[in-house]
């Protein structure tokens, strides 16, 4: 049976083979986890369509046509051999093609290292200089000993007149080992590519506003205990931005449009594009509809796409259209930023921490949760005058998100 990288969308034309899980002689299982493949949109698992023994083509690390044979697997009807069985195979921490590729050429075990990354993950760091074991950074004073023929141990006398140099581990033995190069993915050429673009064929600027969220984190303060014994969940924050983009973006269309050759191309519905960063980079699936999803449903896809986006699970469906993209850089601890526009879209709302701040209500100092609201937009389709009232009513619905409520 051979293993081709299947078609995932009409634009895709390559794919990279970033992770074999099985290797050659393995014998897999039905639906087994064979390998994971990167676009230059999405990264996506292979699995076992057929019980059998598995041969590899095309390593890790290479970057193959959709449709390649990459792999066969010789079907066998019989029952899993106990040695390979995946209970019996020891369990790895998740790393990158570089640190496995690393920890060959060094001869590092990963079964055997602990890794201190994202939810366990093995990074370059965690990787010794070596496979050995490591050596003392303090230097022996004994003087070196041999062994004769009748394995008796002499102590060899010293040559003063030529030392042999002492070397520490400390020292780099090579410029080489301070630094390494690995290929861009295929995902992070395309976000390169698509970067460039914006900044050469968009007039990008970007427009600023604060807002006093004391509203909204008081109303999930106080509906906290109520929506949890609901819905098993704490009420989110990202819905009350969602519900607010969507009237802003009905009392304002043009920064809904997007410009297509000589044409504007207003979208009377209301697609937003949540950013949400994963190991490989960026991506930006979209709420279809969003203006019709009540507050828990937005919170729900939202789970829903982080949860994809995590196990490798998105599909080109999930990242296709989209009217207007949210990004929230407060998750990362950000302040301000100026995001960039997702294109053909012609606007990206930029949220960021919450942070308490003094703030001048009737003539007295008071601290509030303040937010720094961030709307990157194309001059060449939105004055700076619309940029402005759009994201000025946006701050007044998250300022008194009641009405947002009724809605939602």
């Amino acid at each position: 049976m051979e293993i081709k990288v299947p078609a995932v969308g009409e634009s895709v034309i390559d794919a990279l083979v970033a992770k074999w899980e099985k290797k050659s002689g393995d014998f897999v299982n039905k639906d087994d986890i064979l390998c994971e493949l990167e676009t230059d949109k999405i990264t996506f698992t292979l699995q076992a369509d057929a019980a059998g023994t598995l041969k590899v083509l095309v390593p890790e690390g290479e970057t193959v046509k959709i449709g390649t044979v990459i792999g066969t697997i010789a079907v066998s009807s019989g029952p899993v051999p106990p040695e390979t069985h995946p209970s019996a195979a020891p369990s790895l921490a998740p790393s990158s093609p570089s640190v496995r590729k690393l920890a060959a050429e060094t001869g590092v075990d990963l079964a055997a290292i602990a890794g201190s990354g994202k939810e366990g993950r093995i990074v370059a760091e965690d990787l010794p200089e070596s496979g050995n074991e490591e050596i003392p950074l303090t230097v022996r004073s004994e003087e070196p000993v041999t062994y004769g023929a009748g394995g008796q141990a002499t102590k060899k006398s010293p040559d003063l007149q030529n030392p042999e140099p002492r070397t520490s581990n400390l020292e780099p033995q090579s410029p080489n080992l301070r630094e390494r190069r690995v290929p861009l993915s295929p995902i992070r050429k395309r976000i390169a590519e698509r970067l460039l673009a914006v900044r050469q064929h968009t007039a990008m600027l970007t427009t600023f506003n604060e807002v006093d969220m004391s509203r909204v984190v008081e109303l999930r303060r106080q509906y906290r205990e109520h929506y949890q014994q609901q819905f098993g969940a704490k009420p989110g924050l990202m819905p009350f931005f969602v519900k607010a983009c969507c009237e802003a973006l009905r009392e304002f269309p043009a920064v809904n449009a997007s410009i297509d050759d000589s044409d504007i191309v207003f979208h009377d519905y209301y697609d937003i594009g949540i950013a949400i960063g994963g190991d490989k980079g960026l991506v930006v699936p979209v709420l279809r509809d969003a203006d019709r999803l009540r507050f828990r449903e937005i919170d729900v896809q939202i789970e829903a796409y982080t949860a994809k986006v995590k196990e490798n699970r998105l599909v080109i469906a999930d990242l296709e259209g989209g009217t207007f993209t949210i990004s929230n850089g407060g998750v990362y601890g950000s302040l301000l930023s100026t995001p960039i526009i997702n294109p053909p879209q012609s606007a990206v709302l930029g949220m960021h921490a919450i942070q308490e701040r003094p703030v001048v209500r009737d003539n007295q100092i008071v601290i509030r949760p303040m937010m720094y609201l961030a709307l990157s937009y194309d001059h060449r389709l939105i004055d700076g005058r619309v940029a402005v009232q759009f994201l000025k009513r946006a701050k007044e619905l998250l300022e008194e998100p009641e009405e947002l409520l009724l809605e939602g």
